[in-house]
């Protein structure tokens, strides 16, 4: 797809602060690319791409990289994506590759040949409640009444969301098991991004939908989606109406998070200055606008906690999806 690159100076002052700001080595600071791909594993308008542009933003707007552009890959909980960057980027010092949970459920539920252990882990950032919801046309009023339509009949209810496997079907599959039915008689429709399964659950394609809290807002802004249920422990801000799932009497919560991979062989030089300017980010004004522009979780990790918890998290999704009969 086309894109516009976007392309700004430093100044010396900018330079010299954002040295300040990182606390480490010039030397290494200068390895820093001059300009960035960002891939972003899924169709326009999901989680991933979302992330990427929202990064493009800060990056550039902080001065941090001058020229930002992001590529998408479609398909397969963003193992298409993972596979290319795998295949073409493994040495690139200036690509990187957004992931995050959907990924670690993608590999294991495509079977996929290419998996997160031939990429290096650079950062955490961000993580995003999930959200149910229904068209605004849809006679189903609550959480309540859609369980129970799941109970009486569960092939009858379909679910739209994200790819197989992902956090999206994860969730159904959890709110199956925490109502009393059997998981793998639920109905989910795949979809290859965001904006593709709102476009269905919007259509009225599907019964319900689930995607990422700030993929919906607009939608619920303008008063074209019903909320029913979020999946965080405690009631959103943003929506005090909206009751979560585990006061509606299911035991489930469930945050999706992003982070960044690089290859896994780009040079130990590169790989620092690209997690410096990443962390330059991240601690940017410019980000901290971005996070509370789409209401996202501030979960940043530089790379030497995101390694460990990206091992842990991937034995979490794999006893997960075999607990809901998507994985053996």
């Amino acid at each position: 797809m086309p894109f516009t690159i976007h392309r700004r100076r430093f100044g010396r002052l900018a330079a010299a602060a954002l040295v300040l700001s990182l606390g480490s080595a010039p030397a290494a600071l200068a390895q820093a690319p001059a300009s960035l791909t960002l891939v972003a594993p899924a169709a326009p308008g999901g989680g991933w791409d979302q992330t990427a542009r929202a990064m493009q933003a800060a990056l550039e707007g902080a001065d941090v990289v001058p020229s930002v552009q992001v590529v998408n890959v479609t398909g397969a909980g963003g193992t298409i994506g993972l596979a290319r960057f795998v295949a073409e980027s493994s040495a690139s010092p200036d690509t990187i590759l957004v992931s995050g949970l959907i990924m670690v459920g993608g590999v294991l539920t495509n079977k996929s040949a290419v998996t997160l252990d031939q990429v290096t882990p650079l950062a955490r950032l961000t993580g995003e409640w999930e959200m149910i919801a229904v068209p605004a046309a849809s006679p189903i009023q609550s959480i309540g009444q859609l369980v129970e339509q799941l109970k009486a009949d569960p092939g009858a209810v379909s679910w739209g969301g994200g790819s197989a496997g992902g956090t999206d079907h994860m969730l159904v599959g959890l709110v199956a098991q925490a109502a009393g039915v059997d998981p793998t008689s639920v109905n989910y429709i795949a979809h290859s991004g965001g904006g593709e399964s709102l476009a269905s659950i919007m259509g009225g394609f599907v019964t319900a939908g689930i995607n990422g809290v700030a993929e919906f807002a607009p939608q619920i802004e303008s008063g074209a989606l019903r909320p029913l249920a979020v999946s965080s422990d405690e009631r959103l801000p943003a929506y005090p109406d909206v009751p979560t799932l585990k006061e509606s009497g299911l035991d489930v919560s469930l945050l999706n998070w992003r982070g960044l991979m690089v290859g896994a062989n780009v040079p130990e030089a590169e790989r620092t200055a690209l997690a410096q300017a990443v962390d330059a980010m991240a601690k940017s004004p410019a980000w901290q606008d971005e996070l509370t522009k789409r209401g996202w979780v501030d979960m940043y990790q530089p790379q030497a906690e995101f390694a460990p918890f990206l091992d842990a998290e991937q034995q979490k999704v794999a006893e997960t999806l075999r607990a809901i009969g998507l994985t053996q």
